[in-house]
Order: structure tokens, then C-alpha cells, then sequence
């Protein structure tokens, strides 16, 4: 289990207005919520985009908040369109020795044979939703995929769950397929094709021939 600190300070005073001046000072507009009420804080942009250049809603941040700590996650956030630099963050208070539901991210490794034998990996899946205790909470699962032919699946009933932890995705859906390359289907799909044309020209000249008869 990933954990890490960040600092933040209660928000006094609200507003659009008030989020752009933040903003602009370096600053980002947040809120808390969970077990109690929400609250508005402000956090500061350069140490948030240095310490979650990734982020993840597996990562336990405790968040340190005018002398109160709070075990968080990043259940939210905004960004701006054309920046792409974050606007808000939503926290979401999280309880220890209580289960969370939350989504991890998944990570293939290796190298599938089909993939040496000229397949295309084709994922569907990138993250699971988990139920699981804090302290249980991992921050990726991986998901080897070395033995993957060519043709073959990997389904979330083929992941070994973490100890302690409880996929809620069906166990039927597929995570990652090795595809046939697409150039090879495409010159089958046109040799059959001109297999066809060929036929249906030899039936005419057929028809033909037995017309001139």
C-alpha cells in the first residue's frame, strides 16, 4: 500500500472569483468529504503536480490540514482543457478498519508470445474496482501476460486477487486479447473476395458458352 503526505489549509472564503486569484497564485481550490462535513481547502499546485505526476484513486494520501490529519484518496479531479493543468481536487475521507471501495489500476508485463509470433495486443480493461481494507489497499495489480497466444483471452476470473482483497468486476470480462494483425485479415478478407470474383466470372462464361450452344 502507497502512502503520501500533502499539506492543505482550510478555505475561508468561496467563490469563482476567489479559485481563479488561487489559481493564479499557485494554488489549488479542494474539498473533503466522507464522514463528516465537507470541507473547502486550499493546496498548493507545485507540491501536489510534484508528489502525483500519476494519479491514482489507489494512493492513501494523508492529508495534513491545519494540525488535523485525514487518510484520503483522490476520488476527483479537473483540469483545465487547453493546460492541462490541474483546477480542483475532490478528497474523500477514508476510515481505517473500515472496507473501501475504490479502483485500482492494472499493469500487463512481459512479453506475450503471441505478441513474438506477430499478434496485436488489444486491452479492454485498464483498472478494477476493489473492496478491500486500507491497510490491504495495493496500488496496481499486474496481470502477466508472457503465456498469451494468439487468439487467447485473459479474464478477471484468470487474476489471482491480493490477499484480503475482492474484485466487484464480473469475472467474465475479458482484460486483454491477442489479435491476428489486422494486414493479415484484411489481404485474407480480399483473397476470398477475389476467390469469389473469380468463381462468379467462370459461372458466367459458363453461362455463356452453354448460351452459344
Amino acid at each position: 500500500m502507497e502512502q503520501k503526505t500533502l499539506a492543505a489549509s482550510l478555505r475561508k472564503t468561496f467563490g469563482s472569483a476567489h479559485a481563479r486569484r488561487q489559481r493564479r497564485n499557485g494554488k489549488i481550490p479542494a474539498v473533503i468529504y466522507g464522514h463528516s462535513e465537507p470541507k473547502g481547502l486550499i493546496i498548493d499546485a507545485h507540491e501536489f503536480n510534484t508528489k502525483f505526476m500519476t494519479i491514482s484513486e489507489s494512493t492513501i494520501i494523508n492529508l495534513k490540514v491545519d494540525g488535523d490529519n485525514y487518510d484520503v484518496l483522490i476520488r476527483d479531479y479537473q483540469e483545465d482543457t487547453i493546460s492541462g493543468a490541474i483546477t480542483h481536487v475532490d478528497f474523500y475521507e477514508i476510515e481505517r478498519g473500515k472496507a473501501l471501495r475504490t479502483n485500482v489500476g492494472l499493469h500487463l508485463t512481459g512479453t506475450a508470445v503471441g505478441i513474438r509470433e506477430g499478434g496485436i495486443l488489444e486491452g479492454f480493461v485498464h483498472e478494477l474496482e476493489v473492496e478491500c481494507l486500507p491497510k490491504d489497499l495495493p496500488e496496481f495489480i499486474e496481470v502477466d501476460i508472457t503465456n498469451l497466444e494468439i487468439g487467447h483471452s485473459i479474464h478477471i476470473r484468470d487474476i489471482e486477487a491480493p490477499s484480503g482483497v475482492h474484485f466487484l468486476n464480473s469475472p467474465d470480462q475479458v482484460i486483454c486479447t491477442i489479435a491476428h494483425k489486422r494486414i493479415e485479415v484484411e489481404e485474407v478478407a480480399e483473397e476470398l473476395e477475389a476467390e469469389a470474383l473469380e468463381a462468379e466470372e467462370a459461372e458466367e462464361e459458363a453461362a455463356e458458352e452453354q448460351a452459344e450452344e
